[in-house]
Order: structure tokens, then C-alpha cells, then sequence
């Protein structure tokens, strides 16, 4: 009988245990799912160790950007980053593969981020982010990679987005004309700007607290380096002030307190790694592009992922968000 065609299996926690424990050398490890997302991740522990497999889908991350991941976590980790990064098996490979269902899957097996996500961070977390963040930034801002990653420009972070979620809105047309509105009106301040002296290099462009964990106030580790691509490093700092916006939005810091906590963490970024104030300024416009960005990922992975929140109501709350945004931190006036 032939097998019906699949487009996203889920692994079993158990083989792959034997499997992992025979490619690495381990004895006595567990390993169970950890989160079934666009991607899946496992936990791989003894009483001793711990680690993170994850395994990929090709319709989310080819073999080549796979390849493009390990090869810059691993040149990150060797000049001294503080990231997760890849293990190496018994015969020095670093990417596993299987035969799934859907097809061949591969996967990374990394290294234990220790810590804990912290929501509220105190000034001494605030200034080790900064800190680390920069690190990272001045590494990263010196590479090529062998491999491709994708691009962040305004194309990749504005156009296509909004112009692949457009089926979306076919029962909201007013939220649609308003992003397609402030999108043009956003395009157009990008290109005013004087980009010269900007930093670029390859970013992370998740930087929630959700992707660091912290051990104590003096030491993280970065993880999650799926959206890795090449762009301006503002883009991490916009993707990191989204984290204030939410916890302003949600009523947990006053806007005067967000703004105190991100220039503690801004100005510790800079003690490694300086920044122009063209650069600080134009974050309100790449952080309404994170947003845009993000919107079409939702759409793109509606059938695997995002269908059990991604619809009218989901979007009709998300364009809000964005009002929001351009109210707060975009001056009504130069858009409108």
C-alpha cells in the first residue's frame, strides 16, 4: 500500500532517543518534545546533561540555510559569544538527517542554554544584554558566511509581507488600507534616511526575552538563531524594544519606565559597540517593519503552524498593536 502523501510528521521523542544516544555517544538519556512549531524541539537530558535537538522542515529552512546557521553559531561560539551552538557526533558532523514521511528532515543537536527566561529584567540584566548583544553585533557585523541566509531589507521586511497576507484581510478591508497606507508612508521615511555608518551583519531578529536565558544577573545565552539573516543591526534593537511595547501594552511598565530600562540597556550596548543617533532614531520605523514582517510568517505558515490563531480576530488585534506602535513612538504628524 502506498503511503499518502505528508507535509509536516512529528518524530517520535523515543526513536529518536536511540538514535541520538548512538550518533553522540551518550548512555542513559531521555529526550522528550519540547515544542511542535514551525520547526520541532526536543530535550535531551541525563541526570548530568542537557541539550536541544531540533529538527527542521524544508518548507521553512532549506539545507543550505541550515548549513548557513550552524556555520555562524559555531564561528560565534569560537570567538567567545555567549550562545548555544552546535554539538558535534562521534564522526564530527553537525547536521543529522532522517527519513521522515514528508521527506528527508534535518537537525542540530545544541548545547543547554542554562537560566531561565526573565520577562523583568533588572538594570544589571539590562546592562549584561547590552553588553553581550554587542559582542555579538561586532562579530557578526565582520562576516561573511559560506552559506545564504536571507536578506532584511524593505522589500523582504515591508513589501512582500504585506502584500502575501492581502487574502488575509478579505473581510477587514479598512485595517488592510491603513498598513498598506502607513507601509508607504513608512517606506518612504526609510529612504530619507542616511544609512551611511549603519550598522549591518547578520542579526538575530528575534531578540525577545523568550530567546536568552538567564543564569544570574552577570551571564545569558543567546539561542534560536532560526531568522538569522543579513541586515542592518538596528533591526535587533527594534525587535527588542517590541518587548517593552508589549509589557507597556499589557500595563506591566509605564512608557516612562520602558524608555529608563531600554536606555540602560542602550547605553551599556554601547560601551562595546557604538551607535549613531540616526540609527536610535530610526528604530520606531524597523520596529514597525519586525511587525510586518512577522505578519507574513503567520500567513506563510498558516497550514503547519499558525491556523489555530492566525484569522480575522487575530489580525483585527495585531493591526491594533500597529496603530499602537506608530501612535506611540511614530510621530503622527511626519506620517499623516
Amino acid at each position: 500500500m502506498n503511503i499518502f502523501p505528508t507535509q509536516y510528521s512529528l518524530l517520535s521523542a523515543a526513536a529518536l532517543q536511540d538514535v541520538l544516544q548512538e550518533l553522540y555517544g551518550f548512555e542513559e538519556m531521555t529526550c522528550r518534545l519540547l515544542i511542535h512549531n514551525v520547526s520541532d524541539t526536543y530535550v535531551l537530558e541525563n541526570e548530568t546533561e542537557h541539550y536541544i535537538f531540533k529538527i527542521y522542515r524544508e518548507a521553512h529552512r532549506s539545507l543550505e540555510e541550515i548549513r548557513a546557521e550552524a556555520e555562524l553559531l559555531i564561528i560565534l561560539r569560537d570567538q567567545g559569544a555567549s550562545v548555544s551552538s552546535p554539538v558535534e557526533d562521534l564522526k564530527g558532523n553537525v547536521i543529522q538527517s532522517f527519513n521522515a514521511a514528508e521527506g528527508i528532515r534535518y537537525g542540530i543537536l545544541f548545547t543547554y542554554a542554562k537560566g531561565k527566561v526573565c520577562q523583568l529584567m533588572n538594570d544589571q540584566q539590562l546592562e549584561t544584554l547590552g553588553l553581550e548583544m554587542a559582542k555579538l553585533h561586532q562579530i557578526t557585523s565582520t562576516l561573511e558566511l559560506n552559506h545564504q541566509r536571507k536578506e532584511y531589507n524593505v522589500n523582504s521586511l515591508l513589501i512582500a509581507p504585506l502584500e502575501k497576507v492581502s487574502p488575509a484581510f478579505a473581510d477587514l478591508p479598512e485595517e488592510y488600507a491603513y498598513l498598506q497606507q502607513t507601509n508607504q508612508k513608512v517606506l518612504s521615511r526609510l529612504s530619507e534616511l542616511d544609512t551611511t555608518g549603519f550598522g549591518y551583519g547578520y542579526c538575530h531578529y528575534d531578540f525577545l526575552p523568550k530567546n536568552f536565558h538567564f543564569e544570574d544577573d552577570l551571564k545569558l545565552t543567546f539561542f534560536d538563531f532560526d531568522f538569522a539573516g543579513k541586515g542592518f543591526l538596528v533591526n535587533d534593537l527594534a525587535s527588542f524594544y517590541a518587548h517593552f511595547f508589549l509589557q507597556v501594552l499589557s500595563n506591566v511598565l509605564s512608557q516612562q519606565e520602558a524608555d529608563r530600562q531600554f536606555k540602560v540597556f542602550l547605553e551599556s550596548y554601547q560601551k562595546i559597540k557604538h551607535i549613531k543617533q540616526e540609527e536610535i532614531d530610526s528604530i520606531p520605523y524597523f520596529g514597525y517593519a519586525w511587525w510586518i514582517f512577522y505578519m507574513g510568517f503567520h500567513y506563510e505558515n498558516f497550514e503547519d503552524w499558525s491556523n489555530f490563531f492566525f484569522g480575522p480576530r487575530f489580525l483585527k488585534e495585531r493591526v491594533g498593536w500597529i496603530k499602537k506602535w506608530v501612535q506611540w513612538y511614530i510621530e503622527e504628524e511626519e506620517l499623516y
